[in-house]
Formats: structure tokens, C-alpha cells, sequence
């Protein structure tokens, strides 16, 4: 399969990683696939997430930073994906803010012990964060742990 740039000259970003733009991104979110040699190596099981992790699987999945949130309701916690991205003119924070929110929610999620969850749920899921409608992963947290976080 030809990773060439389908819009040499025109492209609206680099990609990190052995994908070469952002044309490439689109043919993995498009459902076609990439050759095995240019897919990162999978983490181990029960690896923890990073901050540059949690950003590459936005923008592969689809192409944009989309803001994450943690959310406790009726006893439980959500990672919820929102639908403001900071792509956007309007989204509320800087490059340098989002990624500082980023590490502290990964913390987080590391802390929980739910970085596998995470990593599954945002390679795998088929929805798509839309206007006005966040998407919501109800958070599986080992029972010593949720006392720490739910009131």
C-alpha cells in the first residue's frame, strides 16, 4: 500500500510516528488498513498510558484532539470524550494547557488502574463525539481504588 501523501504540498500536518501524514491517518480512520510495519508496536498489557499515547490514539481514530474529562455519576466514574476539540478556534485552552490537562487526566487514569480500558476503548469504539454529545466509557475500577476517588 502507497503511504505517499495524497495531497503533496497541501498537507495539513505531519503525523507523528512511521505514518508520514495526515493522509495516511484518514486511510487508518477510513477503515483501511495499515500495513503491520507502520502500526506502532502494542504496548505491554497492563502498561501504563501516556499523555503523547492518549494524543496519538485521538488523532489516529479522528484527526482531531478531542477534550477528555473524568466524571463521577451515581457512584461510578466516566472518561467522557467531549466534543470540542483544540483544533478548533473556540476551543478555551492552548496547545501547552491541553497537554498539561492531558498528563493530569492520564495520572489519573494511570492511579485507577484503568490504562488498559482506556487503550482498548479508544482503539476499538465506533462512535464518534459529536456537537452537543459526549461519548462515555464507564470506568471498571479495581475496589481498593474507587473508595480513594468516589464520595
Amino acid at each position: 500500500m502507497n503511504l505517499a501523501c495524497a495531497a503533496p504540498g497541501r498537507c495539513s500536518r505531519l503525523a507523528p510516528g512511521p505514518a508520514t501524514c495526515c493522509c495516511a491517518i484518514r486511510r487508518v480512520s477510513l477503515g483501511v488498513p495499515l500495513p503491520s510495519s507502520a502500526l506502532p508496536p502494542p504496548p505491554e498489557p497492563g502498561s501504563p498510558l501516556s499523555a503523547q499515547e492518549v494524543w496519538d490514539l485521538l488523532q489516529t481514530r479522528w484527526q482531531a484532539s478531542y477534550d477528555l474529562q473524568l466524571v463521577q455519576r451515581r457512584g461510578r466514574l466516566y472518561l467522557q470524550v467531549m466534543w470540542a476539540y483544540l483544533e478548533q478556534q473556540s476551543f478555551p485552552l492552548t496547545e501547552e494547557g491541553y497537554r498539561s490537562k492531558l498528563e493530569e487526566l492520564v495520572g489519573l487514569l494511570n492511579g485507577l488502574g484503568v490504562a488498559d480500558q482506556v487503550r482498548s476503548w479508544l482503539t476499538t469504539t465506533s462512535d464518534k463525539p459529536r456537537q452537543g454529545k459526549a461519548m462515555g466509557l464507564a470506568l471498571e475500577i479495581p475496589a481498593g481504588r474507587a473508595s480513594e476517588f468516589l464520595l
